[in-house]
């Protein structure tokens, strides 16, 4: 065995076998249209489009403008 731990379905729960069994059977269409979650993402949502003439000028405007949870800081 190698340093990934093996995992059996006895150490799945039920419950997440079912789900996922259910979420399998339903059509693709459906399931892109649930797997993907809309997040509001503060001032980069703001405006329609940016453009910065060199990645400098970028990742300054990130610096000062962007909260720093958003990981976008240098």
């Amino acid at each position: 065995m190698n340093d990934v731990e093996q995992t059996t379905s006895n150490d799945i729960p039920s419950e997440w076998i079912a789900e996922f069994d259910a979420a399998a059977r339903r059509p693709l269409a459906q399931r892109l249209r649930y797997a993907f979650i809309r997040t509001y993402k503060p001032v980069l949502d703001d405006a329609p489009y940016r453009s910065f003439d060199s990645m400098s000028q970028y990742r300054a405007w990130c610096d000062r403008h962007l909260p720093i949870w958003l990981g976008y800081h240098s």
